[in-house]
């Protein structure tokens, strides 16, 4: 079978990796690929995941037998998955409707709401003066969202009027989030710890993925601005049995159910990033993609066949299909530019791929490239390196030898991804 990947991250690196391992997977195109999706497969660098037009020519011409769409932007904004399908052409993730659980803020809490999956209050808005009122008369803290997607910069956490009145400013009157933050949605405030978790679904039926979690702070401490992800491990000691089976069946599966009742069904991967409170998890956010940094601790963990889990997926026949998954720890820890999420440099020289490769780490490329036949930094988020072991011990070992081999000048990451999680197992500290 022949894959075309749709993406250029650490995340379609790794699942470029677990389909090359597929028995049933004779080739893997990725466009446009980066330096890690070359030593799997074929890039296809003059494709960029919004060129839907030519992403199309080319799995016409290749006979392309499975598209794997990674980020978020063609789902969305593209409607890639409704171009291919208008096709002919089989493809793994969903409509543009469907897509909205991500691609709208106000859509999904009024979906939420319109069937009791949550219990938060929210409001919608499209003008300053009466958000300013609604924070006032709810009181602080609030959550302000931009409504639509604006790739990780659009929510801020308001402890005080002065954040919430610039937010609100900078989003509806500085149109900072362009067409993102037309509207802006005010939620309130919860807290506990955040996890990531992940099903299959044909719009019908869902297979469950291993649960995540992921630091989203740069800081060690869960200090300074958000990311895209620094790193994330699976499993959860802090996520028992029956708050997971609650979030399956009273969040999961009853969004899945509704969608297809509304004549949008949800297809390809539902991501549900839940808070634990004191009153039971909550949902913060749907994505309709696997998410990045989570899918480079939960697809290593995965001992099924990848490939015919995303077919049978993507052909509405997931009932016939089973996931194993490997009881071990898994930790990733994500290296980054100098810098980030914030300016960095470009095309720095990165030595040391071998020697972390030779550690056991799974080293997955995100922002690296090939330039001259030098190995260079092309992004933020640099590499994705990833240690498995039957203890968080072992698994942090190994993932800290990987990232201590490589070198790239202005190299930054975090030395605490999986310390409570390994401090929880071993019963000498705190969930």
């Amino acid at each position: 079978m022949k894959v075309l990947i749709v993406g250029s991250g650490g995340r379609e690196h790794t699942l470029a990796w677990a389909l090359e391992r597929s028995a049933s997977v004779t080739q893997i195109h990725t466009a446009p690929g980066n330096a890690g999706t070359a030593q799997v497969g074929v890039n296809l660098p003059q494709l960029s995941v919004q060129d839907v037009d030519g992403l199309l020519a080319f799995a016409h011409q290749e006979s392309i037998d499975l598209t794997v769409v990674g980020p978020e932007r063609p789902l969305i904004h593209d409607a890639i998955v409704d171009r291919f399908r208008a096709e002919r052409l089989r493809i793994y993730g969903p409509l543009a409707a469907a897509a909205r659980l991500e691609g709208s803020k106000s859509f999904t809490d009024e979906f939420l709401a319109r069937y009791g999956l949550t219990s938060k209050w929210f409001a919608v808005f499209d003008s300053p003066a009466p958000a300013r009122d609604f924070v006032r008369q709810r009181g602080l803290p609030v959550v302000i969202k931009a409504d639509g997607d604006a790739f990780g910069k659009g929510v801020k956490v308001c402890a005080s009027l002065a954040a919430a009145d610039e937010w609100i400013d900078r989003a509806l009157v500085q149109k900072e989030f362009g067409a993102a933050g037309e509207r802006i949605v005010v939620e309130q405030c919860l807290s506990g710890p955040e996890i990531s978790v992940q099903v299959f679904t044909d719009g019908e039926t869902f297979l469950p993925m291993v649960p995540a979690q992921d630091y989203k702070r740069i800081g060690e401490g869960d200090t300074g601005p958000n990311t895209g992800g620094m790193g994330c491990y699976s499993p959860i000691p802090v996520l028992d049995g029956a708050t997971l089976k609650h979030i399956l069946d009273k969040l999961v599966a009853p969004t899945i159910s509704h969608m297809a009742d509304e004549g949008t069904p949800i297809t390809g991967t539902l991501y549900a990033g839940c808070m634990l409170t004191e009153t039971g998890p909550e949902l913060l956010e749907f994505n309709c993609r696997f998410g990045d940094p989570e899918t480079q601790v939960v697809v290593p963990r995965l001992e099924s066949d990848l490939y015919e889990i995303l077919e049978a997926t993507a052909e509405g026949r997931l009932k016939e299909v089973t996931a194993d998954w490997s009881p071990q720890r898994c930790v990733c820890v994500v290296m980054a530019s100098g810098g980030y999420p914030g300016d960095y440099e470009k095309d720095q020289p990165i030595e040391g791929l071998p020697e972390a490769e030779a550690t056991g780490a799974l080293v997955f490329h995100a922002g690296a490239a090939l330039k001259d036949g030098q190995l260079v930094t092309a992004g933020g988020r640099v590499f994705g390196v990833t240690g498995l072991g039957d203890s968080f011990a072992e698994a942090r070992r190994v993932a800290y030898a990987g990232v201590d081999c490589l070198r790239f000048s202005g190299a930054y990451f975090r030395r605490d991804i999986a310390e409570r999680a390994e401090l929880a197992e071993s019963g000498t500290g705190p969930l």
